[in-house]
């Protein structure tokens, strides 16, 4: 989403939005001087917020709802959706109070519009409500071009939010940048939606883990979790992932639920009740077995997560883990490579040598392997 603020040394509205890479801004308009700071930190906030709000409509979309019944989700998503379109009138002439009442929308995107409206009425500049209205237009226009999957320009920011759905086309972007670089190169998180490239992410993981298997003579649901024996890797949800595809879920299927309910736990919610209740029980049921050794451990002690992601992040977070993952398969693929290879005496510069040619065959099985099973992904 996009920060808007007062540059004092300026005295200009500005916007800023994360790209991935650090935050950029944009001046919007600089203010008259006869304009009170107190009223321009007020539209500084509302734009804010309006923004906040049209952006959740990409983040929360309609197609992610289970229903879209009259007054369902669903339902309540399209209606925020459908309010950009009277955003620039909200903006122009606005809800105002009259005879002690003012009418406002259930709606949050068209309410979030008419306190702009009011905040550029209260400062009464009209070359300043032009730009503004130009920005708003511009800030739609964003997000209106990161649903249709691409990311160029202002849609950047949505590198740094995460989305409650995958667009195919990002997807597909995703795993061509995988094909090139498997271990995930940064353009991954500066130009591709963090949940369609998490998506990529798990089909890679999974052609990581088979191969690797083959070598290790482990299942593939084993293989993150042996290579933290190596190096210490956040093994817990490439893990899960690998599981809930060799279950038969698909890269989307095992990704997408996982985020969702994330996204629940940063709302407050609880995701899955009985799925929660199910680990309190595993987890009463392991303290009893350690009673004895270690009386002082209890559910507190324990620290359970309601989710394993970070709920501020969950899609940058799983992605960040499954490129982890695949490098957990590379450094155990390598490890059994040296046996094979009886690579072990090797000097500095042969090592080197033996390295870069083991990481190119492990690159190019993954790639097979990938692509054997690209129907899935896609």
């Amino acid at each position: 989403m996009t920060r808007y603020a007062i540059d004092r040394s300026r005295n200009a509205l500005i916007a800023c939005w994360s790209t991935g890479l650090g935050d950029t801004a944009v001046v919007v308009a600089d203010l008259a001087s006869g304009i009170s700071s107190r009223d321009a930190l007020n539209l500084a906030r509302a734009l804010t917020q309006l923004s906040e709000a049209c952006w959740r409509c990409y983040t929360h979309p309609a197609s992610a709802a289970d229903s879209h019944e009259p007054h369902s989700e669903g339902w309540r998503r399209q209606g925020e959706r459908d309010a950009f379109a009277v955003v620039p009138t909200a903006l122009t002439s606005p809800n105002l109070p009259s005879d002690g009442h003012m009418i406002q929308s259930y709606i949050r995107v068209e309410e979030a519009a008419h306190r702009v409206g009011r905040a550029l009425h209260t400062l009464d500049a009209a070359e300043l409500t032009t730009r503004v209205t130009i920005d708003v237009a511009a800030e739609l226009a964003a997000i209106e071009q990161a649903e249709l999957g691409n990311l160029a320009e202002r849609a950047r920011q949505a590198v740094a939010l995460t989305r409650e759905d995958a667009s195919p086309v990002q997807v597909a972007q995703a795993d061509s940048m995988l094909h090139d670089d498997p271990f995930g190169h940064e353009t991954l998180f500066t130009e591709i939606d963090p949940a369609a490239a998490a998506v990529a992410a798990a089909h890679w993981l999974h052609a990581a883990a088979t191969i690797t298997a083959e070598y290790a003579g482990l299942p593939a649901t084993q293989i993150v979790a042996e290579a933290d024996n190596i190096e210490a890797l956040p093994h817990e949800t490439p893990t899960l992932v690998l599981e809930l595809m060799a279950d038969g879920a698909s890269p989307r299927q095992a990704v997408m639920p996982m985020i969702r309910a994330a996204l629940r736990v940063a709302e407050g919610e609880i995701p899955n009740i009985a799925a929660l209740k199910q680990r309190i029980i595993a987890a009463e049921q392991m303290i009893d077995k350690w009673r004895d050794a270690q009386p002082e451990v209890s559910l507190d002690t324990l620290n359970l997560r309601i989710t394993p992601l970070d709920p501020t992040r969950p899609a940058l977070d799983l992605l960040e883990d499954l490129l982890s993952g695949i490098r957990g398969c590379w450094l155990l693929y390598a490890e059994y490579a040296i046996d094979r290879d009886e690579a072990g005496d090797l000097d500095d510069e042969d090592a080197e040598d033996w390295q870069e040619h083991r990481t190119a065959s492990f690159f190019a099985e993954v790639r097979g392997e990938a692509a054997d099973q690209r129907k899935r992904l896609l």
